[in-house]
């Protein structure tokens, strides 16, 4: 008889370690969400993070080569061109537009940007057909 109390007691024993182990490595649901959910903001952060710091790397390596060509601008406009008329910002070409639709396009602009119309440079205005 002590043979079978021992092994009912081993059965009993093996039942409730299967139990335990098996109600401690089930998370609740909720659980199981906010894992989920914690992951998928740290994943974003990471691609973030590794975005803005390309983005820099490109923009130091896009302004370092501008830096060296640079002219002085005193040097790059020959002296013919230096003399304008006062508040003149430069020459217009105008291609295929009549100069008065070509004075109301720079109107235009200049009123929709808010600024006065000898700070702005219009360098060619033609019409699009």
């Amino acid at each position: 008889m002590s043979i079978g109390f021992a092994e009912e007691a081993v059965e009993q024993a093996v039942e409730v370690a299967t139990q335990t182990t098996t109600a401690t490595t089930e998370a609740p649901p909720l659980v199981n969400a906010f894992l989920g959910y914690l992951v998928v903001f740290i994943g974003l952060i990471l691609l973030m993070a590794v975005i803005i710091v390309v983005g820099k790397i490109f923009s130091a390596k896009k302004a370092a080569p501008a830096e060296e060509n640079t002219v002085p601008a005193e040097a790059a406009v020959p002296a013919a061109q230096k003399k304008l008329a006062p508040g003149s910002a430069g020459d217009v070409k105008i291609y295929d537009t009549d100069p008065r639709d070509a004075a109301m396009i720079m109107a235009i602009v200049a009123n929709k940007l808010g600024k006065p119309l000898n700070e702005l440079r219009f360098r060619s205005i033609k019409e699009v057909k």
